[in-house]
């Protein structure tokens, strides 16, 4: 049986401005996006018929094995080789198989990026022949964060967040990533942003300049100076410990703490990689969170097309 395996990075909002809602359900986005080496592994395998399927497994620790990923048509990568298959008339299907390092639920795009890597294996193991143009259109069907997650490295978000182009990057930059016990509803997080915003509807969002200029740089300070994120504060009302996680980062120097996009995953930008090891330390020894992750960002190479 032929088989084809994608590694695909998590993306991380390293701003995440948030405009008012449209009549379609979505909201403007004003978002620089970043990939870090915490990357999930999707393989493609040849059946015989016409079935696509998934099977999901975690890697690392036991408490990960709680998160609620869907195995059937309602897990992205399934609804990815689907809508692939249906834009090119494929008839074969199609043995997914997901090795689960990005947290669930954990504003990291997951699952998105599931879906992008099973676009890649797919197309790969069906010989589609698919354009970059067209898998960035299915992408965009199957949710906002995908496209982003076809290009890795950094880039401007626009539009709902499927509007993508590239941003100049110098540099690795060092994160620690304070994981929680169990995930925040991206849903439920947007609606708390439209209630504090029910009598006054948000302006239409912007990338701050500084972080563009810090980028460009190579400016880790700059950069932990520029973070924002306009969910943070409704993350913080639904999980208020996450409080005591930015504190920690703050006492133990981080360049700059955030709510990573609709949380509850919060982002620690250290000096180097014994700063990050350090933060890391500190976050378990302080037991705010059930684990705490190192990774680096943009990966080279992390590119799916």
């Amino acid at each position: 049986m032929r088989t084809t395996t994608v590694r695909v990075p998590a993306k991380i909002n390293l701003s995440l401005g948030v405009g008012p809602r449209r009549e379609d359900g979505y909201h403007p986005l004003a978002t620089v996006y970043q990939a870090v080496d915490l990357c999930d592994e999707v393989r493609a395998t040849e059946v015989d018929g016409d079935s696509v399927s998934v099977e999901v497994h975690f890697d690392g620790d036991g408490w990960r094995e709680q998160a609620p990923v869907p195995t059937d048509e309602n897990n992205l990568a399934v609804k990815a080789a689907l809508a692939l298959r249906d834009a090119f008339g494929v008839k074969s299907g199609a043995a997914l198989s997901i090795r689960k390092v990005i947290p669930v639920m954990g504003g990291m795009a997951g699952g998105s990026a599931d879906g992008a890597a099973a676009l890649v294996a797919c197309d790969a193991l069906w010989g589609t022949g698919a354009s970059r143009a067209e898998l960035e259109e299915i992408a965009a069907g199957l949710g906002s964060d995908v496209p982003f997650l076809l290009h890795g490295g950094t880039a401007l978000g626009g539009g709902r967040g499927e509007e993508v182009s590239p941003v100049l990057a110098r540099g690795r930059f060092h994160w620690v990533f304070a994981i929680a016990d169990h995930g925040l509803s991206t849903a439920e997080v947007y609606a708390g942003y439209d209630a504090r915003h029910a009598d006054a509807p948000p302006p239409m969002p912007e990338v701050p300049p500084t972080l563009l200029t810090a980028l460009a740089a190579g400016d880790a300070a700059g950069v932990g100076a520029s973070l924002s994120n306009d969910l943070q504060p409704v993350a913080l009302a639904l999980r208020p410990e996450l409080r005591d996680v930015l504190a920690v980062g703050e006492q133990g120097g981080a360049l700059g703490t955030l709510v990573s996009g609709s949380g509850p995953t919060v982002m620690l930008l250290a000096e180097d990689a014994d700063h990050s090891a350090q933060l890391a330390r500190m976050l378990l020894a302080e037991g705010v969170c059930v684990d705490a992750v190192q990774a680096t960002g943009p990966e080279p190479g992390a590119h799916l097309i």
